[in-house]
């Protein structure tokens, strides 16, 4: 699942995107309030973490703006500000959460992971599916045949785009973007090294193959096809 951070303390933004990567999300970091209403309104994110004090734009212009854009993700307040009008500034605007500083990592977890599932009843399956393969999206988990397969963050989040995409071939541009937030460059094979280790984990020790290659177009996630 793919974060939003818009933080522009540097100290309390590299934490953030440390602990939250490490936790086995993908997350985009931002440091002022312009930046973060960009992103906000042009990226696909399953949560936005918003400082209220931003320079350019506040937390609560970001918020608003995204609103009436009609983004309804869910969003997460960060302050170090513990007025109750604040508070309840910022919940009636439509955030969902709201955290002071200081504050301790496992609670921010514990929230995050709160309003991802909250905010997974209306965007779709918390269990991604593909023959006997199964993805918790909620537990990061990964079984195929009952059988647990560790995954990176990078490896869970590429078999995500496949998985929710299966039977389209994606190109490496596409895959590129949405699993390295980078613009694909032919002369790496960054992809191709991910998509080998990636099939090692899933596919090796199991005699139907899920990820195959379509030769000069991309990959493609189906449990009936092959490469060609």
């Amino acid at each position: 699942m793919k974060i939003l951070v818009v933080e522009d303390e540097r100290k309390m933004g590299d934490y953030l995107k440390q602990g939250l990567d490490e936790a086995g999300f993908v997350v985009d970091l931002v440091r002022d309030g312009i930046d973060g209403l960009h992103q906000g309104l042009n990226g696909e994110y399953d949560l936005a973490i918003l400082d209220v004090m931003l320079p350019g734009m506040d937390g609560w212009q970001i918020l608003q703006s995204m609103r009436r854009a009609g983004k309804e993700i869910p969003v997460l307040f960060l302050t170090a500000r513990d007025h109750v009008d604040d508070r309840v500034k910022g919940l009636e605007m439509g955030a969902d959460d709201y955290l002071v500083k200081p504050f301790a990592f496992s609670e921010l977890l514990a929230r995050v992971r709160t309003l991802l599932r909250r905010g997974s009843k209306s965007r779709g399956p918390e269990i991604l599916q593909a023959a006997n393969l199964e993805m918790d999206l909620l537990r990061r988990r990964v079984t195929r045949g009952g059988t647990r397969i560790d995954l990176t963050a990078k490896e869970f989040s590429l078999l995500e785009l496949l998985l929710r995409r299966q039977g389209e071939v994606l190109p490496r541009s596409l895959i590129a973007s949405q699993v390295w937030d980078m613009n694909f460059d032919s002369d790496t094979n960054v992809i191709e090294v991910a998509v080998r280790r990636l099939r090692a984990k899933v596919d090796d020790d199991f005699p139907v193959k899920l990820i195959h290659t379509v030769r000069g177009m991309g990959y493609v996630l189906d449990s009936d096809g092959r490469d060609r």
